[in-house]
């Protein structure tokens, strides 16, 4: 069964609108390229033609990355801004130390925005930290081994 992927509204109309540019004026687009390159003659030498056919593959991938991340997800409510959420900017200092502070943005990658790191909620600090509140502080297991610790220092929408 595929997984499911949680999108905030915002990530998912994105996704949306670049599904169907990719779906309509993307194929169109790659088409006329590959006509046109065709047109040069001979294929085997042919560069435009070879970039225009990996241009295509590329698009094609994401086309069906996007179909399948759109089929298989949920959309969720953003957080209140009083507990992290899915959409959540949240800063959180390691080990309590508060020189030591990271900011992430929760959620799927493709929520991602604004150069931030992404953590999904489904991660080991991901599934820690969901539902905390600024102030709390919460342990969990490294994917390396051993506990790791964290403070919520503070929360964004």
């Amino acid at each position: 069964m595929p997984e499911t992927h949680e999108l905030s509204q915002t990530a998912h109309d994105r996704l949306s609108a670049e599904f169907e540019q990719l779906t309509t004026v993307g194929r169109v687009d790659i088409a006329r390229k590959i006509e046109a390159a065709r047109e040069l003659g001979d294929l085997s030498e042919n560069g435009d033609y070879h970039a225009a056919k990996d241009e295509q593959g590329k698009m094609e991938t994401r086309i069906a990355q996007l179909g399948a991340l759109l089929r298989n997800c949920r959309i969720v409510e953003a957080g209140d801004g009083t507990t992290v959420a899915v959409g959540s900017v949240v800063t959180v200092a390691h080990d309590g130390d508060p020189d030591d502070v990271e900011t992430y943005l929760v959620g799927s990658i493709e929520e991602r925005h604004d150069g931030l790191d992404v953590i999904s909620p489904a991660s080991p600090m991901g599934s820690a930290i969901m539902g905390a509140r600024v102030g709390e502080t919460l342990s969990f297991e490294s994917p390396a081994g051993g506990t790791l610790t964290v403070q919520i220092v503070s929360l964004d929408r």
